[in-house]
Parts: C-alpha cells; structure tokens; sequence
C-alpha cells in the first residue's frame, strides 16, 4: 500500500491538505488552556473565582480551558494569564 505522503513531513501534509494554520491556532489554544488549568491547579484557584477575576463568566471561561474555541481573543488570554499571576507573551518567529 503506498501514500502520497510517504517520505513527506507531517507540516507537508498539513500545507497539502490546507489545515496547516487551523492546525497550529488549535495546538496553540490547547496549550495555552492547559498551561492555565496548571497554575489555577497550582495556585487552588476555582474556575469561578477565576471567571470572577477576569470579570467574565463561567460558562465563557469553560470555553477558553475547553481549548478548542479558535475566536478567543488575545486581550481574553491576556486577562486569564493576569488572572493567575502570569503573563501572556507573544512571539513572532
């Protein structure tokens, strides 16, 4: 059985398939949800006393640490990041 992809990267097969960018924005938001649950599991922070400090809802924030919403805004991450002692960083590569 042979495959168009074979020899080809994974970031290959993304570019081919037009996914590349959906991809990487989900991985990203995925992380970043992640990193958040760790420092209110750190810090023995609620999830509603962290929807309290970012002046949000509950159910709004159950959208971001689901990590899979892609139209989170970065002032949104900025406010949870702040919200847990951190800081949201951005980098251009």
């Amino acid at each position: 059985m042979s495959s168009i992809y074979a020899g080809s990267s994974f970031d290959d097969f993304l570019e081919d398939e037009q996914i590349a960018e959906e991809v990487s924005t989900e991985a990203i938001l995925r992380v970043v949800a992640w990193l958040l649950k760790q420092e209110m599991q750190e810090k023995g922070i609620s999830k509603t006393r962290m929807a309290q400090k970012m002046g949000t809802s509950r159910a709004q924030l159950d959208r971001i640490l689901n990590g899979e919403t892609p139209n989170i805004g970065i002032n949104t991450l900025a406010r949870a990041a702040r919200s847990v002692n951190r800081e949201l960083v951005l980098e251009l590569k």
